[in-house]
C-alpha cells in the first residue's frame, strides 16, 4: 500500500480507537438502579486489554472487574466500515453471553459519540456511549440512557481508565 493510500486511510475514521490499545486500569463508577432517579453509586476496579484486529479495521477489548459481588468479565467488539466511515461496537458479558444490538457513530474534535435503541428493563431505550478527555495515558467513558428519545439522559456508568506499563 502506498503512502498516500495509507494516510487517506487513517483520516477516514479507522484510527479513532487507537488510543486505546493496550492495557488499562479501570475505575467505576456505575448507578445500582437506572432510570429510577436513583443517586447510590457502586464502585469497584478492573484491568482491561485493547487490540486491533482485521488490519485495523477492528478493536478488541477484554476486561475483568473485580467487585463486591465477585469478578466478572467483558469483552467489545468495535468494527470499522470504510464505506460509512463509522464504528459499530458490540458489548458481550460472562454473564449474558451474547452480543448487544451494535452501538453506531464515530468521533469529532476528539470526541466519540455512539447510539443505539437497545431493550433495556422491558423497554427500548436510546443509549449513548461517550469517549473524552482522551490523552495517551487516559480517557473518560461514560453511558447513558434516554427514556424520552433523547431529550434527558440519564449518565448511570462512568469509567476512569488509566494506561499500564506494557
Amino acid at each position: 500500500m502506498d503512502k498516500e493510500t495509507t494516510e487517506r486511510q487513517e483520516q477516514d475514521g479507522r484510527a479513532d480507537f487507537d488510543f486505546e490499545v493496550g492495557r488499562w486500569k479501570v475505575r467505576h463508577r456505575r448507578l445500582r438502579e437506572w432510570l429510577k432517579g436513583a443517586t447510590d453509586w457502586e464502585a469497584f476496579e478492573g484491568i482491561a486489554l485493547s487490540r486491533k484486529v482485521l488490519g485495523g479495521l477492528g478493536i478488541i477489548d477484554e476486561i475483568t472487574n473485580e467487585r463486591a459481588s465477585g469478578p466478572t468479565q467483558g469483552m467489545t467488539v468495535r468494527l470499522f466500515d470504510p464505506q460509512a466511515q463509522q464504528w459499530s461496537i458490540y458489548i458481550t458479558d460472562n454473564v449474558h453471553g451474547t452480543l448487544t444490538p451494535p452501538m453506531i457513530g464515530g468521533f469529532q474534535q476528539g470526541r466519540g459519540a455512539f447510539y443505539a435503541h437497545e431493550p433495556i428493563g422491558g423497554q427500548h431505550l436510546l443509549s449513548r456511549f461517550l469517549w473524552m478527555d482522551i490523552t495517551p495515558t487516559s480517557y473518560r467513558w461514560e453511558q447513558a440512557f434516554s427514556a424520552d428519545g433523547g431529550s434527558t439522559w440519564e449518565t448511570n456508568w462512568i469509567q476512569e481508565h488509566i494506561r499500564l506499563p506494557e
